[in-house]
């Protein structure tokens, strides 16, 4: 029996990975590979079937591949960093409509029945899969089109990260197993507990584990120590998560999200082993495993039905779209709206674990699997198009806040002395509040060093200032209203690194401090972030018209 499992494993895995390198000369992406490898080895030819020993495969992978898509895509920071903010107006909007209009077919709460059989949890959570937007399909399309490095590709990145994780959050509490009583009481048990759980696991992850592991390393110098420390806590997060109701996944996803402002010398150490491993083994077992179950089942479900969960979550996705860029007023309203609308393979593997656990049937399965290669295949040319033809200003609605994912993908292996601006000049403490107003501010900028006797005595922020009275700013220092004890950069990290201190803090701006003696620098802001950039996309520009003009 044993025998006859690993053989299906093998076959499962080796097929999937033959299959990705042949679809992939036709344009089709690596998980529509792997599944549609699971369907040729299961429904069609009937040599592989599911097994229990499978199954056990098949939760590893699961786990690491949503702690893999925490760690890529889920960045945290900046969805803090962005949720007083227009993107996050239009990407609230966007998935509350998107779901409301897809608990039309998920439940019969609105009185229309189309035979799901989902009580009200359920059903919110396969109308929160359907309302997805995948920040890993937007980010490949900018990255491939070079779209990243340009003032839309920021905004459209910023609002899908937003979306993405209301989502998923969304997913992964309604998902679980819960025990409490459907009352206020029992609801706001629940919550505390979600509440205590994320925030242990944030402070876990994020704040003790990267010093821990660096600590054992030095001490201990076990081979792959940081690697076995990362894949046992995976495994306890996941543990901790279901035993609270939550679903395992989100659990994965939160120790991924939290792990994603690693340093990045520490991200390279435990990175590929951890890569190599999931897309290696785990991926594409998983993926070739929900093949397992894709047939044609779904052509038995009423007319009706096939429909509803084909069209209306596909309409409310778009109305969803258009009603939160337009309503946040948003440069770019189309471009926004359609990049929304990506969809990629977390909804695949969501579905694939309300399957296994009994919550929809191979039929629905397989018909949303269909649809999720569809719009796998569609959305991203859809993206770079309506891009395209947006002819968007550059000088229009600039972005003051960053976030840190969005520069690791546009200014990888950058750092920070690249962007080191050496020549500003800075207020004292001393200055009044009324002249800092009338005669420093910059364009685009929310946040100023204030240096005392050039060292950096802290930060102040036009936020904080325009909530002190007008009468009171003649006879203020900025003294009196700056942030002290704010972090600092050293000219020779990763930008990546130092945005995403910077988005902890919530900060636009930190000091540059030499590294040996601790003098003062200069400063990186985000606007300079957004300069280097596009001065990126220019030379890249004029190189290739150069190689062009030469050919």
């Amino acid at each position: 029996m044993v025998i006859h499992s690993l053989l299906d494993i093998g076959l499962l895995i080796l097929v999937a990975k033959l299959a990705e390198g042949i679809l992939r000369r036709v344009g089709l992406g690596s998980i529509v590979a792997y599944t549609l490898a699971g369907a040729l080895l299961g429904p069609v030819l009937g040599i592989v079937e599911p097994t229990s020993d499978i199954q056990i495969f098949l939760s590893v992978g699961v786990f690491l591949f949503f702690f893999l898509i925490g760690l890529d895509e889920i960045d945290l920071p900046g969805f803090v960093a962005t949720i007083r903010g227009r993107f996050f107006v239009a990407a609230a909007l966007s998935v509350l409509i998107s779901i409301l209009a897809s608990l039309l077919v998920t439940s019969d709460l609105f009185g229309l029945d189309f035979a799901l059989g989902l009580d009200f949890g359920k059903a919110l959570a396969l109308a929160g899969i359907l309302s997805l937007s995948s920040l890993g399909v937007v980010a490949k399309v900018l990255a491939d089109q070079d779209l990243l490095k340009e003032q839309t590709g920021l905004r459209l990145f910023t609002a899908v990260i937003i979306a993405e994780v209301i989502a998923l959050l969304l997913v992964g509490v309604t998902l679980g197993e819960h025990d409490h009583e459907l009352s206020v009481r029992g609801v706001l048990l629940l919550l505390g507990q979600i509440a205590g759980f994320v925030a242990a696991v944030w402070l876990l992850s994020a704040r003790v584990l990267p010093g821990v592991i660096d600590f054992l390393q030095r001490l201990l110098h076990a081979s792959e120590l940081s690697f076995g420390l990362l894949i046992g806590g995976l495994f306890l997060v996941v543990v901790g998560a279901e035993e609270i109701g939550l679903h395992g996944s989100l659990g994965a996803l939160l120790f991924g999200a939290s792990l994603s402002g690693l340093p990045h010398r520490m991200r390279q150490d435990i990175m590929p082993g951890m890569r190599s491993m999931a897309e290696g083994l785990f991926v594409p077992l998983f993926f070739a495993s929900a093949g397992l179950y894709l047939n044609a089942s779904f052509t038995a479900l009423p007319l009706d039905t096939i429909a509803a969960l084909i069209l209306i979550p596909l309409l409310g996705k778009i109305a969803g779209a258009f009603v939160g860029t337009y309503a946040a007023r948003l440069d770019t309203p189309f471009v926004l709206a359609t990049g929304l609308m990506a969809k990629g393979v977390a909804e695949i593997a969501l579905l694939l674990v309300m399957l296994e656990t009994g919550v929809i049937g191979q039929d629905v399965f397989s018909l949303l699997v269909f649809v999720m290669f569809g719009y796998i295949l569609l959305t991203p040319p859809a993206i770079g198009l309506a891009i395209r033809r947006s002819g968007a200003s550059e000088s229009s609605a600039r972005s003051s806040t960053v976030p840190p994912s969005f520069a690791r993908h546009a200014l990888e292996g950058v750092r920070v002395s690249s962007l080191l601006d050496r020549t500003r000049s800075y207020p004292g403490p001393e200055l009044s509040v009324r002249s800092f107003m009338a005669d420093w501010q910059v364009p685009n900028h929310q946040d100023y060093v204030v240096l005392d006797d050039g060292a950096p005595a802290g930060v102040v922020s036009l936020s904080r200032l325009r909530f002190l009275r007008k009468s009171a700013w003649p006879e203020t220092p900025l003294g009196e209203v700056l942030r002290g004890n704010v972090p600092s950069a050293h000219p020779d990290e990763l930008i990546d690194d130092v945005m995403q201190r910077m988005a902890a803090h919530s900060l636009t701006v930190i000091p540059v401090l030499e590294r040996d003696s601790g003098q003062f620098l200069g400063t990186v802001a985000s606007p300079d972030v957004l300069d280097m950039v596009a001065l990126m996309k220019e030379v890249q520009d004029e190189v290739q018209q150069r190689e062009a003009k030469r050919v």
